[in-house]
């Protein structure tokens, strides 16, 4: 792993250019160890001007030469003369010629993390015990201020992880949607892997896996809807609740899709709790980074696990806080319709009786009371129906489409109502749910549609009243469904708006 941090960096030079001065070496180098891929990926000298160092091609490799050697069998190594060993090898071009050479491996507790070496005696001379004593102990401070480095990264890397959850399970809880919770859920493990890319796939119904969310700065373009075919190997491990580690996505032969040849590290975690997957939500999540990007660490994968068993868990509490949230909304629907029955619509009833009473008992004769009274009673009726059609509104779900008559001609209605800028008056006779059959309810749910789409294009419209009337009869005595739209506008002539009137048999 490459050192990190500004000091850490200054450190390991001052370490590399001790030694090289105590040792009384020509040059000195301080390699550093990729911890998965055991090869150099930084290195460290002393005594090499900077054309020599420009004329580096490349940095030596580890399982070649002697750095290899002390990465094999971690102890100080003294040779005289470096280019008669056999070992003498993977040198890379450029590099300045050596012959006496002595190194030793730099260690935290029994993993080798790299090498400090120096080469070409000034004196002429071999390295002497000392020398190589010297040698080892400054490969041990190397070792410890490294290895110290790793702990700290290690530390930082967790707190961000951890932190990283919470911030989902914050954002899952305060009630997103389906999309936007998977979202988030890939967008923040991209950002706390490093990756190029934060992918949620789902199963599908033929057992495959679909990309159905992605997060990338990138182009996403052929991302969502990429889709894993069912019998790829990858998802043997995916479906089975185990985690799949990839080298190079673009070249490894368990990964199928078109997309693979964008990426090379992957992670892909399946959303799991307790080591099952849960919740409507199970899937996987893919953190992908770049190709030729560094492989994930042992310590990166097993936060990733952890992020994904935390992030599948706040899922499900958010699916099961919106359901509660929705029952609750449900349950206070249900009382308000049963007040407005138990309640309002009796004594509205209660008060038309005695209106109707009162007007058949009228014996003064006056044709003006009774009229009067008349008006009253239709408007009584009238409030009636409007609390009962407010009622059946409000037994409907509110988020989701209407599966009643009534439900979808009061989602007509409701609908017009954003672009009239009024609620318009809807009525219903007769038990209309069951007496009009779906074929007719198409038919006048496209004739409601149609005018209502007139009544908003014309001009001066304030009120707009609908009646459905399963009682209805037609002419020849067959029972019929009937539909009346009615508006205050008018027409370009400057004539009261026509009445729609539409009937149908049932």
């Amino acid at each position: 792993m490459a050192a990190r941090g500004l000091d850490l960096r200054t450190i390991l030079q001052h370490i590399v250019d001790t030694a090289t001065e105590l040792a009384g070496a020509r040059y000195g180098a301080l390699t550093l160890l990729d911890r998965d891929r055991r090869r150099v990926t930084d290195l460290f000298t002393s005594g090499m001007t900077e054309a020599e160092r420009r004329n580096l091609a490349e940095l030596p490799e580890t399982h070649a030469g002697v750095v290899g050697a002390l990465t094999d069998d971690p102890r100080p190594l003294r040779l005289r003369d470096l280019t008669a060993d056999p070992r003498s090898c993977g040198v890379p071009a450029g590099h300045p010629r050596m012959r006496s050479f002595a190194g030793a491996p730099v260690q935290v507790h029994d993993e080798v993390l790299g090498s400090l070496c120096v080469t070409g005696k000034e004196a002429g001379d071999d390295f002497t015990d000392t020398d190589l004593a010297l040698l080892r102990l400054l490969a041990s401070q190397a070792g410890a201020a490294i290895g110290g480095a790793h702990l700290y990264e290690a530390a930082r890397q967790r707190a961000h992880w951890i932190e990283g959850a919470a911030a989902v399970t914050r954002a899952l809880l305060t009630g997103t949607g389906t999309t936007d919770a998977l979202m988030t859920v890939a967008e923040r493990a991209r950002v706390l892997a490093g990756a190029v890319a934060g992918v949620i796939l789902q199963p599908t119904a033929d057992g495959g896996m679909e990309i159905v969310a992605a997060s990338t700065r990138e182009d996403p373009a052929g991302l969502v809807g990429t889709v894993i075919e069912p019998g790829a190997p990858v998802l043997v491990q995916l479906l089975g609740g185990e985690g799949v580690f990839l080298d190079d996505s673009a070249t490894d032969p368990r990964m199928t899709t078109q997309v693979r040849s964008r990426f090379g590290p992957s992670m892909m975690l399946p959303l799991q709790s307790g080591g099952r997957l849960i919740g409507t939500l199970a899937g996987t999540l893919a953190l992908p980074r770049r190709r030729g990007d560094r492989l994930y660490t042992e310590a990166e994968r097993q936060l990733a696990s952890q992020f994904a068993s935390q992030a599948a868990l706040a899922m499900v509490m958010a699916d099961a806080q919106q359901y509660r949230e929705q029952l609750a909304v449900y349950e206070d629907r249900d009382r308000i319709a049963r007040d407005l029955h138990d309640l309002v619509v009796q004594r509205l009833f209660a008060t038309e009786m005695m209106l109707e009473s009162t007007r058949r008992r009228d014996t003064s004769g006056d044709g003006g009371t009774a009229e009067l009274l008349t008006r009253a009673v239709d408007e009584l009726d009238s409030t009636i129906q409007e609390v009962r059609t407010a009622i059946i509104a409000l037994q409907q779900p509110p988020a989701d489409a209407p599966a009643t008559f009534r439900g979808r001609v009061l989602r007509e209605t409701g609908g017009a109502a954003g672009v009239l800028g009024f609620q318009p008056s809807v009525h219903f006779t007769g038990a209309v749910d069951a007496l009009v059959p779906d074929a007719v309810a198409e038919e006048l749910l496209g004739v409601l549609r149609g005018a209502l789409a007139t009544a908003r294009r014309r001009a001066g419209v304030s009120a707009v009243e609908v009646e459905v009337d399963a009682t209805a009869r037609l002419p020849d005595g067959r029972d019929a469904v009937r539909l009346v739209v009615a508006d205050d506008g008018r027409t370009e002539g400057g004539t009261r708006s026509p009445t729609v009137i539409w009937q149908a048999p049932l």
